[in-house]
């Protein structure tokens, strides 16, 4: 599986999104929106908690449990997503910040932080179920893993990373978390 690929395919696929709108009854457009900004702000969070060893091993051992979760048919996969798990994995990945983040999502999608949750709670497990693939496939440990994010976050304009951190970080200090809610006002909305 090329995991960039399946990522930014994901962003992108109207089918993908209909089948994450559907549950929480948000229109698609908006629901592509919190696509378009979470599974970023999902992977940088990841890559954050890989710079410390136990946040690895933690990481690492949440990708084993789900290496052979059927991510790659998408519709069976969003039929059947654990959502509960969905939302362990956020408090996790997000630690302290899953409120902030989804409130900010919110509040820059005109969603409800319920209906940006019930979006959120299905990304995160397709997410950690492609990348626990990809760790299956190229038989990564726990440093490889972090090569991994840090080559999925890109480094300058490449990769999904550079390239939303480039527009959304309004700070700068290379961290979009902190800046979902301060974005560029409308950026998304047309």
């Amino acid at each position: 599986m090329d995991i960039m690929k399946f990522i930014t395919e994901q962003l992108n696929n109207p089918d993908t999104i209909k089948k994450l709108a559907k549950p929480i009854g948000v229109d698609a457009k908006k629901v592509q929106q919190v696509t378009q900004l979470g599974i970023p702000a999902l992977l940088q969070a990841l890559g954050r908690n890989t710079s410390t060893s136990s946040g690895a091993r933690a990481l690492a051992g949440a990708l084993d449990q789900h290496k052979d979760d059927k991510v790659d048919n998408i519709t069976d996969f969003l039929k059947n997503v654990d959502t509960k798990d969905g939302a362990k994995m956020l408090q996790h990945i997000f630690s302290g910040n899953n409120d902030r983040v989804q409130n900010n999502l919110a509040r820059q999608t005109g969603m409800k932080k319920d209906q940006v949750s019930g979006v959120l709670t299905q990304l995160a497990p397709l997410l950690i179920g492609a990348l626990g693939q990809q760790k299956k496939e190229q038989k990564l440990d726990e440093s490889g893993i972090s090569g991994l994010l840090n080559g999925l976050m890109g480094q300058g304009d490449s990769g999904v990373m550079g390239l939303v951190t480039n527009m959304l970080d309004k700070d700068q200090d290379g961290s979009i978390v902190d800046d979902i809610g301060g974005m560029l006002g409308n950026f998304f909305k047309k």
